[in-house]
C-alpha cells in the first residue's frame, strides 16, 4: 500500500509519540483526549479478523470467550521498503515492538501473539478477567498505512466458565471510559447477516454519539448473507444513518483460518467477492479492506487536523497544573533548610487563621455560606443574644412562691411595705440562670475555632507534605485553646456572679419601686369619675369613720389574711360562745406552706415584685447579651489570634525535633515522583506539538 501526503504521517506520526509519551505514565494519567480510532464490538462480530486484515497479517490471539482482555493500542506505521542487501540476504520489511518491551523487535507475528497472550495473563491472570491497562504494539511495514487503532473486548451479555459475573458490566464501563471522548473515531463492527437493529456495537456508539458524526460502521461476513439479500441500503444511509458511513468487508472464515489461508490470498478472495457481485460492483472501489484503510487513515489525519489546536492547549494548561503542584510538593528538604520550611509553615499558618478570623482571607470565604469569624459572630448575635432574650424570670416562679417569699423576707413582724430582701432573693436566682447559657456559648466559640483549625490545616498543601508536622501543630494548637478556654469560662462565671453578687437598684434604667407601686394601683384601681359641678362631698361625722363603725367600739371583721390559709377553716360562734368556750391551740406543722387564692394586698405587692424584677432582669440580661461576646473575645479569641504564632514557635521551633517533624509521608514522595515524571512527558509532547 502507498501511503499518502507527507503531512498526514507526520500528523499521526505526532499522536503515535504522544501517545507513547503519556503511555509511560498511564493511559489517563496526563488526560490529554488524543485522537484514536477505537475498534468496538460484540464477541465473534470480526473484530479480530478485521484488524489483520488491515495489518495484513496473523497475529492476534484467537479462542472462544473473551480473547481480548485489556485494550490494544496498535499503531500501524509505514516504512519505505528497504534497498536490496549486498550479499543477497533477505532483509527484514516487518516487525513489531512493545512499549513494555523497549529496544526488543519481534519479527516472528507468531511471537508477537504470544507476547500479547503473556503480557494479558501478567495483569489479569489466566481466569477471564479483564483490565483497563493498555498493552502498546507498534508495527512497521511497508505494507500499511499510518494508522492507530485502539481494539477493545468485545460486549458479552452471560459470563461463562469463570468470568466475574458482573463481566458485562466491567467491560461495558471500559469500553465507554474510551468512546465516550469527543476526539475518539468509533469503528463499529457488525455482522451483515443479523438485523443493523439489534448491533451492540452500534447501540452503544450512539448512546455516545447520537448523530452518529464520529461513528464509522463495519459490516462483516457480507459473504454468508442469505442469497438475493445485500447491505446496499444500510450502506446507503436509509436504516441507520451514519455522517462517516459504513464500509463492506470480507473476512477469512473459520475454515480459513483453521487451513493457515494467508492474510494476502483472503483479501484477493475479498476482492473477487465484491467484483463478482451484482449489489457491490458498480461501487467496488466503496468495498473491502483496502477502501477501509485509507477511509480510517483519511478520517484519522482529518480528525486530528481539526483537534490539534485544542491538544495544544490541553497539553499546555495540564502541564501548567502539574508544574504548579509539583512546585508545592517541591524536593526533599535538607537539614541546612529545614528551619525555614517550619518557619515558613508556622507563618502560613497564622496569616490564614488570622484573616479567616478576619474576614479579611478572600480565599476561605463563600458566596452560598458564612465562613471563619462570621460563623461566630452568629454564635454571638444570634445564637446568644435569642436564649438570652428568652429567658422568662416567672416561667419556674409562681404568684405563690412571690408571696411565700414576701412573707418569709418580713420575719416576725409582717412588713407595712415591700422589703429588698426578697426583690433581691428572686432577682438573685433569676441571674444565675444566665451562667449556663453563657458557659455554652463560650462552648461554642471554642467549637469554632477548632472548625477553622481543621479547615486551615486541610487545605495547606505543606502540611500535607509532613504529615508528623500537621499532627503535631494539631495538637499544640488544640492545648493552646483549652489553656485560653478555663481563663474564659472563669470569667463569664464571674461576671454571672456579679450581676447577682450586688443589685443596682440605682441603676438609670430600673423602673424603682414607687413607680412600680404607681403603675400596679393605677392597674388596680383606674381613675374615678370627677365629683360632679356643685355637688358637695358627703359629710364625715365624728364617731362616723369606718362606714359609721366606731373603730373604738365595735372590732373590725377582717378579710381571712394570709397565715389563716395555712389551717383548717373553723366556723366563728357569737361573742357569747367565743368567751364560754376555752380555745385550744394547736402547733405549727413542719412545714409551713399554702396554695391559697392571693388577697387583694397579696396580689399588689406580687405584681409590684413582678415589675421590679421583671425590669432589673432586663437590665442585667442586656448587659450580659453585650459584655458576654467582648470577654470571650479577649481571652480566647483575641488571645489566640495574638499569641498563637508565638506558642508555635516556642512548641515547634526546636533543632532536635525538626527533622522528624520534616519527615514526608510515602504518599507525597510518591505523587512527587508520579508529578516529576508526567511533566516530562508534558515536556516532551509540548516539544513535538511545537514543531507542527
Amino acid at each position: 500500500m502507498a501511503e499518502s501526503t507527507g503531512l498526514g504521517v507526520e500528523l499521526v506520526s505526532i499522536v503515535n509519540k504522544l501517545q507513547d509519551a503519556f503511555a509511560a505514565v498511564g493511559s489517563n494519567s496526563a488526560q490529554i483526549d488524543l485522537p484514536q480510532i477505537c475498534v468496538l464490538g460484540s464477541q465473534s462480530s470480526g473484530k479480530s479478523s478485521v484488524l489483520e486484515n488491515i495489518v495484513g497479517r496473523d497475529f492476534l490471539p484467537r479462542g472462544s470467550g473473551i480473547v481480548t482482555r485489556r485494550p490494544l493500542v496498535l499503531q500501524l506505521i509505514n516504512r519505505t521498503p528497504s534497498a536490496p542487501s549486498t550479499n543477497g540476504t533477505p532483509r527484514q520489511e516487518e516487525w513489531g515492538e512493545f512499549l513494555h518491551l523497549p529496544g526488543k523487535k519481534f519479527f516472528d507475528f507468531n511471537e508477537i501473539r504470544n507476547e500479547i497472550v503473556r503480557d494479558t495473563e501478567a495483569k489479569t491472570g489466566r481466569n477471564a478477567g479483564i483490565s483497563p491497562l493498555p498493552i502498546n504494539l507498534r508495527i512497521y511495514s511497508p505494507n500499511v498505512l499510518t494508522l492507530t487503532l485502539v481494539d477493545l473486548p468485545g460486549l458479552t451479555k452471560v459470563p461463562v466458565g469463570d468470568q466475574p459475573r458482573d463481566i458485562e458490566k466491567q467491560i461495558r464501563d471500559m469500553l465507554m471510559t474510551y468512546i465516550s471522548r469527543p476526539a475518539c473515531i468509533i469503528l463499529a463492527v457488525t455482522p451483515a447477516n443479523q438485523d443493523l437493529a439489534n448491533s451492540e456495537g452500534l447501540k452503544m456508539a450512539r448512546e455516545v454519539d447520537p448523530e452518529g458524526l464520529r461513528t464509522i460502521g463495519v459490516l462483516t461476513k457480507i459473504d454468508l448473507m442469505d442469497t438475493g439479500t445485500n447491505v446496499v441500503d444500510i450502506l446507503a444511509g436509509r436504516v441507520i444513518p451514519l455522517r462517516l458511513g459504513y464500509v463492506p468487508v470480507v473476512n477469512r472464515g473459520q475454515r480459513d483460518i483453521d487451513g493457515n489461508r494467508s492474510i494476502s490470498s483472503a483479501l484477493q478472495k475479498e476482492r473477487q467477492f465484491f467484483e463478482n457481485h451484482p449489489s457491490y460492483r458498480a461501487n467496488i472501489k466503496f468495498c473491502g479492506t483496502p477502501f477501509l484503510a485509507q477511509k480510517l487513515n483519511n478520517t484519522l489525519k482529518a480528525h486530528i487536523r481539526n483537534t490539534l489546536p485544542t491538544i495544544k492547549s490541553s497539553i499546555s494548561q495540564q502541564h501548567q497544573k502539574l508544574w504548579m503542584e509539583l512546585q508545592m510538593l517541591g524536593g526533599p528538604v535538607s537539614a541546612a533548610n529545614s528551619a525555614n520550611v517550619l518557619s515558613s509553615v508556622i507563618t502560613e499558618f497564622t496569616t490564614e487563621f488570622r484573616t479567616t478570623i478576619d474576614g479579611t482571607n478572600a480565599a476561605s470565604l463563600s458566596l452560598n455560606e458564612l465562613s471563619g469569624g462570621a460563623r461566630i459572630a452568629f454564635v454571638f448575635h444570634q445564637l446568644y443574644s435569642t436564649v438570652i432574650k428568652d429567658i422568662d424570670p416567672f416561667d419556674q416562679i409562681k404568684d405563690t412562691d412571690i408571696r411565700s417569699i414576701l412573707y418569709s423576707s418580713a420575719g416576725t413582724s409582717p412588713a407595712l411595705f415591700i422589703g429588698t430582701a426578697a426583690f433581691e432573693v428572686l432577682v438573685k436566682s433569676q441571674v444565675k440562670r444566665l451562667e449556663e447559657p453563657s458557659l455554652k456559648c463560650c462552648q461554642l466559640v471554642y467549637d469554632e475555632l477548632l472548625r477553622i483549625l481543621s479547615e486551615i490545616l486541610g487545605k495547606m498543601p505543606a502540611l500535607k507534605r509532613y504529615p508528623a508536622l500537621r499532627e503535631r501543630l494539631h495538637s499544640v494548637v488544640l492545648g493552646f485553646f483549652k489553656k485560653s478556654l478555663e481563663p474564659t469560662r472563669k470569667l463569664v462565671s464571674d461576671m454571672v456572679a456579679m450581676q447577682a453578687c450586688y443589685i443596682n437598684t440605682t441603676h438609670p434604667d430600673f423602673i424603682g419601686g414607687h413607680q412600680a407601686a404607681a403603675i400596679v394601683n393605677e392597674r388596680i384601681n383606674p381613675a374615678r369619675p370627677a365629683t360632679p359641678p356643685g355637688a358637695r362631698s358627703p359629710k364625715v361625722l365624728p364617731g362616723q369613720l369606718n362606714n359609721g363603725r366606731d373603730l373604738d367600739v365595735e372590732a373590725k371583721k377582717e378579710d381571712p389574711g394570709f397565715f389563716s390559709s395555712f389551717f383548717p377553716s373553723r366556723r366563728r360562734g357569737s361573742r357569747t360562745s367565743v368567751v364560754a368556750a376555752p380555745t385550744t391551740m394547736e402547733a405549727p406543722p413542719a412545714k409551713l406552706s399554702s396554695q391559697a387564692p392571693l388577697n387583694a394586698r397579696d396580689t399588689r405587692e406580687t405584681q409590684i415584685i413582678r415589675l421590679l424584677i421583671t425590669s432589673y432582669f432586663n437590665i442585667v440580661k442586656r448587659e450580659m447579651i453585650d459584655t458576654v461576646p467582648k470577654a470571650i473575645s479577649l481571652t480566647l479569641i483575641g488571645h489566640a489570634t495574638k499569641n498563637i504564632q508565638q506558642e508555635l514557635l516556642q512548641e515547634l521551633y526546636k533543632p532536635e525535633g525538626m527533622a522528624e517533624l520534616l519527615k514526608e509521608s510515602e504518599a507525597v514522595v510518591v505523587r512527587r515522583r508520579e508529578l516529576t515524571v508526567m511533566v516530562e512527558a508534558l515536556d516532551k509532547a509540548e516539544e513535538i506539538v511545537s514543531s507542527v
